[in-house]
């Protein structure tokens, strides 16, 4: 089969949850290939959903928040990496293509989250808007789901955190602006690599190195507090550019810079091998070992505390090369504490009740 560029997976794996699997009959592109034709790359399907809530407390001590809001499932930018592949486990699919290309599309968030602020239980707190898809993937340009919670945040003066890999944030400039003046948001853009072939492997659909970088310093020139994630970080992937990294993003005008040690959680070993074995032949082994010992001997190391950060040698010489940078750039010097008193419960049009 060809490599499916644009897409991360280039496998789709059985789902775990699911009695029986399913194969496809592939035995009628034997004639298309004889007559010099090839299989169709997938197309992104779009599947509106229901749910009856939509913000999820975080029960993780790894986390640096306690609620997050994700307005679509599946992830049309498709990092190889993902931890959040599996979940789309749990809706019947696969965390391989299927997460890619079946995006579920959760039509009242919006309401439900006005709801959650009406409700006279709940008390202001930042919510991080993604933390397990982006909320900025492409088919929010049409749909504007982030836009308008963004909107209501501001409307009701509620704190909000956004972490995104998409340079379309930038559309919300005027609403982020709004709500920084308020110190109501802090926004987080990934980075993965400055360079440009790296991250469009590893991160086939999102927005160029070079658009982020710009991203970054509109938004820190418009006063929103701006930090970078290089998350993940791969060994003898992009783990030589943490310095490069951090000086560039301080040139933009980013405030902090943080990261995490990948690992390859649920079915993502099957995915993630398969990948670098075709993108990477010539170190995937030496790739695969640094990540076993950056856990314990596997892939996947599931401990609090430990799973993020990673253990052992390599794990500490990434530690001290990022410390080394934020002393070096001055990052991570400002703070900036969200407002919790402004929060305001709207009842209904006409009548607002103060927090």
């Amino acid at each position: 089969m060809d490599y499916i560029k644009g897409r991360g997976a280039q496998i789709n794996p059985d789902n775990r949850f699911l009695e029986h699997g399913y194969e496809k009959d592939l035995s009628f592109l034997q004639h298309l290939y004889q007559a010099g034709e090839k299989e169709s790359k997938p197309k992104t399907e779009y599947i509106t959903v229901h749910p009856k809530t939509i913000v999820n407390k975080v029960e993780s001590p790894d986390i640096g928040f306690s609620y997050s809001l994700n307005p679509y499932q599946g992830c049309e930018h498709g990092c190889i990496y993902c931890y959040a592949r599996n979940s789309h486990e749990y809706w019947g699919y696969s965390a391989g293509t299927d997460f890619e290309t079946k995006i579920l599309v959760k039509a009242n968030a919006v309401d439900l989250l006005r709801d959650k602020f009406k409700s006279k239980s709940w008390r202001p707190v930042p919510i991080m808007l993604s933390g397990n898809t982006d909320c900025y993937q492409p088919i929010e340009r049409k749909l504007e789901i982030t836009r308008s919670i963004l909107a209501l945040c501001l409307k009701y003066r509620h704190p909000i955190g956004v972490i995104t890999k998409n340079a379309m944030i930038l559309r919300d400039l005027d609403i982020l602006s709004e709500l920084a003046k308020l110190k109501l948001v802090k926004v987080a853009i990934s980075l993965t690599s400055l360079n440009e072939k790296t991250r469009s492997l590893l991160e086939p659909r999102t927005s160029a190195v070079g658009v982020r970088l710009n991203a970054i310093r509109t938004l820190s020139e418009a006063g929103v507090p701006t930090m970078v994630m290089m998350a993940p970080i791969i060994p003898s992937v992009n783990s030589m550019e943490i310095m490069k990294l951090a000086e560039k993003v301080a040139e933009n005008g980013a405030t902090d810079i943080g990261y995490t040690i990948v690992r390859l959680n649920g079915i993502i070993p099957e995915i993630f091998t398969d990948w670098i074995e075709k993108n990477f032949p010539d170190r995937a082994e030496k790739v695969l070992n640094q990540i076993k010992e950056l856990h314990g001997g596997k892939l996947n190391d599931s401990r609090f505390k430990t799973r993020m950060q990673g253990e052992g040698e390599l794990s500490n010489q990434i530690h001290q090369m990022f410390a080394l940078a934020k002393r070096k750039y001055k990052l991570g010097l400002e703070k900036h504490p969200f407002d919790l008193k402004l929060f305001r419960r709207i009842t209904d049009d006409n009548q607002m009740e103060l927090f």
